[in-house]
This record gives C-alpha cells, sequence and structure tokens, in this order.
C-alpha cells in the first residue's frame, strides 16, 4: 500500500477525483503535507492514551463504565484499549453497553477484536456477533478470519451460508466460510 493509500484509508470519503491525477511528486508532497498536518494535530495524544489507560487500572470498573459511556467518545476509548492491551480491555469489553462496545470496535483492528472476544464471556461475544451480523457483516467476517475455534463455533451458530458452494467459491473469504459450514 502506498503512503498516500494508507492516509486515504483513515478517512471513509472518497478519494477525491484532484489527488487521482496528480503526478507522482505531487503525491508525495501531499503525503508529506498531511502526515506533517497530523503529527502536530495529534502531538502527545499517545502519551494521554497511555495516562489514561494506566489511571484507570486503579479506579474500579463499575465507576470507570458510566464515565466513558457518558464523556469518552468510541474513538478515544479504543486508543486507550490498545495502549491497555487485550486483558484489561477485555475486562472493560464485558462490562460495557453492547452499543457502545459496538461502536468501540470499529476503531480496533480486526486481529486485536478477534483476541479480545476470544477472552471475552460467552454471553457477550454473542450478543456483540448477533449485533455486529446485522450492522456490519462485512466487519465481522474480516474480525473472524482471526478468530480461535470457540469463538468461530459461537458464530457459525448465527451465520446463515448460502448452500449452493458457487456462491462464495471466489469469495475472499472461501476459507472462512469453509471453516464456519464445517462447524454448522
Amino acid at each position: 500500500m502506498s503512503e498516500l493509500d494508507e492516509l486515504l484509508a483513515w478517512s471513509k470519503e472518497p478519494v477525491p477525483e484532484a489527488l487521482l491525477q496528480l503526478q507522482p511528486q505531487q503525491k508525495q508532497e501531499v503525503v508529506t503535507w498531511a502526515k506533517n498536518l497530523v503529527d502536530r494535530e495529534t502531538e502527545g495524544l499517545d502519551d494521554l492514551y497511555n495516562a489514561i489507560a494506566m489511571i484507570v487500572k486503579y479506579i474500579p470498573n463499575f465507576m470507570v463504565i458510566p464515565l466513558m459511556v457518558e464523556h469518552i467518545r468510541p474513538r478515544i476509548a479504543a486508543e486507550v484499549c490498545i495502549k491497555m492491551g487485550i486483558d484489561q480491555a477485555t475486562g472493560y469489553a464485558n462490562d460495557l453497553p453492547l452499543e457502545y462496545f459496538s461502536k468501540i470496535s470499529a476503531h480496533l483492528d480486526e486481529k486485536m477484536m478477534a483476541q479480545i472476544l476470544a477472552k471475552m464471556k460467552r454471553n457477550q461475544v454473542e450478543k456483540f456477533i448477533i449485533m455486529a451480523l446485522k450492522d456490519d457483516p462485512e466487519r465481522i467476517l474480516n474480525i473472524a478470519c482471526h478468530l480461535e475455534r470457540p469463538v468461530l463455533e459461537i458464530l457459525a451458530k448465527y451465520v446463515a451460508l448460502p448452500e449452493d458452494e458457487s456462491e462464495f467459491a471466489t469469495s475472499s473469504y472461501r476459507e472462512l466460510f469453509a471453516k464456519i459450514r464445517s462447524m454448522q
């Protein structure tokens, strides 16, 4: 992936046509400018996320959870989760309201989400999977590519695969679908 593609992946917006028209040198200038802008505007945020992750270790979940839901945007909470690691993030994931956790999960990479789901309470995982299948089935499939068997078995209970194998024979998820089919 080129540097420009990486920057564009940060945005959910389509690529502006003007950027596609630029020469390679001009694209590199835009990339450099954008990186400098982002670096300047986000300076110190990593330290803040680390500090929050360290502080909340010493505050009981029953106090942190309502504060998070009320005052911390899901994107910020996701960055804090990344800094605190899988075990501590899982502790919060089990106690967070499902809707809020789902919003946080949208900002976590698929591999980390798979690790969190593997350690979460089964009933919470089931609720999350059901919601994710309704809200963003492609996202849960991307997470499922990293899931361990126990969680994949839960997912398999709720996924309806087409009977005709040819429908997903060319899919990028064909290996995943084969695993799921073997569990159904």
